[in-house]
This record gives C-alpha cells, structure tokens and sequence, in this order.
C-alpha cells in the first residue's frame, strides 16, 4: 500500500445481507465485510426489513472494513452505493424515523393496486412512459398502500412531512445526515413512477396512485458527488449510485450497444446495454436505464430468470439428491447426457419471454433407466435453457447478434453449466478475475466521480477475465436439445390453472 494509494469503498446493501468492499485503485479487493439482517414475513406473500436495520448493518460493514484494512478514512476517495431494488421506505423528514417497515421487492401484498391499474386500462401507459409491466414488484404500488395504510400519512406527505426512498436513498440521506435526497437514473427507472423517456418522475401516475411529488428524491447521475460522510472526523464523499443488476452491467465493463451480462444466482439475471436509444421489448422483457452519466443515460434491456440456483437448491433441501449445492457439478458429469430427461423448474410459474404465472415444474422424459445424476445434470442443464431463452428474445428485440456473454454470480463457479451454456448458445462466455461485478460497478461509478480513474476506457484496460469458454457442440445435437426443451417447456405452461 503506497502512502498515496487511494480507495474506493463499496457499499453493497443486498436483500439478505448487507457487505462493504475496500477496493484499491488497480481494482484489487482489500477488505470484505458481510452482516445478514432479518427477513420479516409478517403474512403469506409478504416481505419486509426493518429500516433501521439496514441502516445499521451497512454502517457497521463499512466501519469493520476501514478498522480491518488499517486504511485511514482520509485515504478514501469515494463511496459507491448499490442496492437491492424496488424495496421501498417511507420515513419522518424531521425525526429521519421510518413510519412503516421496508417493504420488499418479493412482496405481492399490492398485487389488488396493480390489477386495479389493469383494470383502469393503465398497462399500455405505464409500459410506453416506464418501460416496465405493471407489477407488485415495483416501488409505485407499494408507496400507494403505506400512504393507504398509516392514518393520517398521505395528509402529512402532501404537507412535505414525509420521504419516499428506495435503499440507496435511505443510505445516502442517513450517510448525509439528511442533508441530501437523491437516487439515481437506474433505481428511479424501477420505480414504475418515472419517465424513462423524458428523465422525469410522470405527473399521471402520480396523480393516479395519489402519491404526492414533494416525497420523492432529486434524480441524479449514477456518478457524481452527492455529499459526504464523516468518518473519524473526515468528510468522504459519496459519489456513485446504482441497482444491483445495473451495477453489475456497469462492474462488467459493459459499456457499449450490445454488450450483455448474466448473473447467476438464485435466479438469472440478463442485462444487454442498448446504448442511446430505449428498446421496446416485444417478447416479454422489461426497458431499464443502464447508467447515467454526465445528464446523459444509457438505456438496457432486462429479462430474468425466477429460478436459476434456486433449482439446485431445491434438490438438495427437498428431494435431497445432493448433500452440497456445489456436488452438482460433479453428479452431472458422472452420465454422459442426461438420456432423454428434461426438467422445467417452473415452482412459480415462468418469466420471460413465456409469462406465464399458472406453468408448474416438471421432470419429463423419464425412463426405467432414469437415474438421480440424470435429473440432476437436467437441473443443471435448465439454468442454461432458461437463460438461452432470454438471449434469443433478446437478439429478437434489438436486432444485434450476440458473440459473448460476460457472466458472474455464484453458479458462474460451475464449469460444466458455464460451457453447457456456451454450447447452447453458440458464443462464448466470458467470467471476470473478479466475481464481486455489483460492488465492483459502485467502485467504478465513485472511482470515476472522484478521478481515481480518468474514464471507461481506462477502467475497461485493467478489467481482466479469468474464463473464457468457447462452444464446441455439434450444431445438430444443439438444435435437437433445444426443441426438446421447447416441447418440455410447452407441457409445463397453463398446468395450475383451473
């Protein structure tokens, strides 16, 4: 560490953990901390955090990293923040108290508001302003129903009494003492209030779900110095914002038109940079803001996957196949295909580009000869399927042909999915030195705001990749496995409705 090294601390607030990562100026890790907070359900399909909680354990990260590392808080050039999206809080502006639990991205309690909007013929309206589905998801509906909820709220809101944030604003706004209000282009483009086309929160919607402008944050550029922290007395700015999977994007060095990534975690996410321009997604995918940049954004396009890991997960908690989710890689390579087997993990319906809420999972193909290692390699083989899917409705949407996905998260561990993938898709896949992309993202963001790197260009030449996988499947064989997923995927739809 040379006396004039500078850092970047990455402040990474999740929905089951909050982590802090020190970050040197040649993008090495440091320091990582890590505290889990409590999941709170308080009835079925319901999910909330304590505010306060998220608040304290991110602060207390961030404090364990800087007193771990030895680095002193005059070295930090910048924070960068990335957060769980959607999640949504509502807090006293005077007090800084919470007036109501965080309610979480999961949660469905708003599913009625949303089909009210439904209803009200809204569908078309919100996916032309927001780029988004109308779903209980998004921030929108559930403002709506904590202002419905807490007597004598939304009275006190219109007075400019109470504050609307997602996570990162939470943060910023305690990191800053109160003294900033802000969220970036990318957690304001999930909202499903802000309009992505003219950059500014959309009077209708506001006007249709009685939420009153005055509560909600100053929009700004995902890097760009919005105030500072004391920490030991020194004043740290705080210079870069961005949600988890654009975070990731961006942690990837996905800079350009085309360029794609895909986390694997519990589910999949896939995010391709379109550039300039928004596109309209005619195969099920949602229209984001990737980045926003010196007033000027850049737009991606997002489709998910609801279980990727998840799928192994659950073969090794309910059907027991595995002791350890990391032993599927292993069982899979003990049979040479998986002999026909096709399993559809669709426990809650699927995603784009099917849409479907009433699909089930499915084992299908099932011989005498079937063994566990076969349906086991089929779950493994289902997170790639899954994924090809999002990919080609992808190509669809904008017209680009893909020659590599960047890929992180933790099943990017798993070889034999990683080249499975390559092979079904036709490209290579491509795995980065460093698997933290969402925190790394934050650095990157602050790092720029705060001239510890001079540009993207600069970030791009000392980004590294640790995997380059290339396809090496008989383009027959590819076809003929992809049908057969298509045929299983076709019996698996409309199976729990009535």
């Amino acid at each position: 560490m040379g006396s004039s090294e500078r850092y970047i601390l990455a402040l990474d607030q999740g929905t089951t953990s909050s982590r802090a990562i020190l970050f040197d100026s040649r993008q090495n890790i440091v320091e990582v901390a890590q505290k889990e907070f409590v999941q709170h359900y308080p009835r079925e399909g319901w999910v909330e955090h304590d505010p306060l909680e998220i608040y304290s354990s991110q602060y207390g990260v961030m404090m364990e990293v800087l007193i771990r590392s030895g680095v002193d808080p005059s070295r930090l050039a910048g924070i960068g923040i990335t957060n769980q999206r959607e999640t949504t809080i509502l807090w006293d502006k005077e007090t800084g108290r919470p007036v109501y639990n965080a309610v979480v991205w999961q949660c469905r309690r708003t599913a009625p508001i949303v089909e009210q909007l439904k209803a009200e013929g809204m569908e078309e309206y919100i996916r032309s302003v927001t780029g988004l589905v109308p779903d209980a998801y998004f921030s929108a509906t559930k403002i709506k129903w904590i202002l419905d909820e807490v007597p004598g709220l939304r009275a006190r809101a219109e007075k400019g009494e109470i504050l609307f944030g997602t996570v990162d604003s939470w943060l910023v706004w305690n990191l800053t003492g109160g003294k900033a209000h802000v969220t970036d282009y990318t957690n304001a483009s999930r909202t499903m209030l802000y309009n992505i086309h003219t950059l500014d929160w959309d009077e209708e919607l506001l006007r249709r779900l009685d939420i009153p402008r005055c509560m909600l944050p100053r929009v700004v550029d995902s890097s760009s110095v919005y105030g500072t922290t004391s920490i030991k007395g020194v004043e740290v700015p705080i210079a870069g914002i961005a949600g988890d999977q654009q975070a990731a994007l961006f942690g990837q060095t996905c800079f350009e038109k085309g360029e794609t990534k895909n986390t694997y975690g519990t589910g999949c996410f896939l995010l391709m940079n379109t550039g300039d321009t928004p596109c309209r997604s005619k195969n099920g995918l949602l229209t984001t803001i990737a980045v926003g940049l010196g007033g000027k954004v850049q737009y991606a396009l997002e489709g998910s996957v609801f279980v990727g890991g998840a799928v192994i997960q659950w073969l090794r908690d309910e059907m027991r196949f595995l002791g350890e989710s990391k032993d599927a890689e292993y069982y899979a390579q003990k049979v040479p295909d998986t002999g026909g087997v096709y399993l559809v993990p669709a426990f809650t319906g699927l995603g784009a580009p099917y849409w479907d809420m009433y699909a089930r999972g499915a084992i299908l193909g099932i011989t005498r000869g079937t063994r566990r290692e076969h349906i086991i390699r089929a779950a493994q083989e289902s997170i790639a399927y899954q994924s090809m899917d999002l990919v080609r409705a992808m190509e669809k949407d904008t017209g680009l042909t893909l020659s590599q996905l960047k890929v992180d998260g933790g099943a990017s561990r798993d070889l034999f999915l990683m080249q499975f993938q390559a092979d079904m898709l036709d490209m290579s896949i491509c795995r980065p030195v460093i698997r933290e992309t969402t925190a790394l993202g934050a650095a990157y963001l602050a790092g720029l705001a705060t001239g510890v790197w001079e540009n993207t260009s600069q970030i791009r030449s000392s980004w590294a990749s640790d995997l380059v996988l290339t396809p090496s499947m008989d383009p027959v064989r590819r076809q003929q496995l992809a049908a057969g997923w298509r045929k299983a995927v076709g019996r698996s739809l409309a199976w729990a409705e009535e």
